[in-house]
């Protein structure tokens, strides 16, 4: 189970740097993980943000059916 995990977080990571290479470039992609390491985040800020205009059931139905998906087994396990 961690093991799978782990490959579902690496994955992520993956998705997440290639996303931002597409969108920033590679050097502002590197300018950009390098000031979250850096600087304090304010979690609750990017929250308001990244949810504004969202009702809490189109969060939480959203969140549950990314939770399912993460649950079906995968290759036939």
């Amino acid at each position: 189970m961690e093991k799978a995990r782990r490959t579902d977080d690496t994955q992520i990571r993956i998705t997440g740097i290639e996303a931002l290479n597409k969108a920033l470039g590679p050097s502002a992609a590197l300018r950009f993980l390098t000031l979250l390491r850096r600087e304090p985040t304010d979690y609750v800020e990017i929250s308001r943000r990244l949810y504004r205009k969202q009702t809490i059931d189109e969060i939480f139905h959203r969140a549950k059916k990314q939770w399912k998906g993460q649950r079906e087994p995968r290759n036939g396990r």
